[in-house]
């Protein structure tokens, strides 16, 4: 019997981001190696989800093609509509409230698109085939833009989560609604992406389960809306926030009871260097997520195949066919 799935993907962009800086810098790229190699030593394989300034910057580019020529990993797209050519400027200032890619005009959005996929694909010599949004932003234009492309896989699905309380542009809606969206994989229906359909583009979406039971959250989001505050559920991330190994291993528990052949990690690239995020702020901070991540590879080892974006997509393949 075929292993689930454990795919590892990263955001790879400059360092903290969530400073809001006007200037972005890509140190955090130093800091790759250490968790490539700890991948490679259980036998995971990262798909490296890179953006604008990483793919500009030479120290990253020369440690992507040699994860790409061993065949340890993977190289696929990401997107920061504020500072990804094309410019086109959509508010009075776009580097401080980051509007979505998917509050652009349709030739803004494909043309941002079609920029970041060529200079990926000019830059490591290979076909991009797979995707995230930036902020967790998509719809059905940024999927027909992606399926035009040629790409096979997009990850910016967080079922469960509502991100329109978390503003883009001041004049947009917020973020995309993945409230009810499938939890497992699906090719999209290019008409309504929260439901499957014939589109070639395979959606894998984040491993994320409700921090309680659905009668409790159901009880917690009437509370909140009685004291007229909105918020998404709360949830468990497939994700690193320092300390969480129990919570990390209920997410990938529940995801399997559910029925899903894969579970979905993700992290930024400036995680893994101290000051590169809010989350890990020192050194102190860094061996700790390591400590973490020895511990949730370790015990991930023997129940689960590595896999990239790609490779997984091949597997869905293999599988609808047998």
């Amino acid at each position: 019997m075929t292993q689930p799935s454990f795919l590892i993907t990263i955001d790879t962009e400059g360092d903290n981001l969530w400073r809001n800086h006007r200037t972005i810098t890509t140190r955090n790229t130093a800091f790759l190696p250490r968790f490539q190699s700890l991948c490679e030593r259980f036998g995971l394989k990262p798909t490296w989800l890179t953006n604008y300034e990483m793919a500009i910057d030479p120290a990253y580019v020369e440690f992507a093609r040699d994860v790409i020529a061993r065949n340890q990993g993977e190289v696929g797209m990401h997107l920061h509509a504020w500072n990804s050519p094309p410019e086109a400027p959509l508010t009075d200032d776009d580097w401080r409230w980051q509007p979505y890619l998917i509050e652009y005009p349709d030739d803004v959005l494909r043309a941002k698109v079609a920029f970041m996929t060529q200079l990926l694909e000019e830059t490591f010599q290979t076909k991009m085939r797979s995707h995230r949004a930036g902020r967790w932003a998509f719809d059905e234009r940024y999927a027909a833009a992606l399926t035009e492309l040629g790409y096979l896989v997009d990850c910016s699905v967080t079922p469960r989560v509502n991100w329109r309380f978390n503003r883009g542009a001041p004049q947009g809606n917020g973020g995309t609604d993945y409230t009810h969206f499938p939890r497992s994989a699906y090719f999209i229906d290019p008409s309504d992406i929260s439901r499957p359909g014939e589109s070639p583009l395979l959606e894998v979406p984040m491993s994320i389960q409700y921090k309680y039971s659905p009668l409790m959250s159901a009880f917690k989001q009437g509370i909140y809306k009685l004291r007229g505050k909105q918020r998404s559920p709360a949830v468990y991330w497939l994700r690193p926030s320092g300390g969480n190994v129990a919570s990390m291993k209920r997410v990938i528990e529940q995801s399997l009871a559910e029925g899903q052949d894969y579970v979905e990690f993700m992290l930024h690239s400036s995680e893994f260097m101290p000051d590169g995020s809010p989350t890990f702020k020192n050194e102190q901070d860094i061996e700790r997520l390591y400590a973490d991540l020895e511990a949730l590879f370790s015990w991930v080892g023997p129940r689960f195949q590595g896999r990239t974006l790609t490779e997984y997509h091949a597997s869905f393949m293999q599988k609808r066919r047998d």
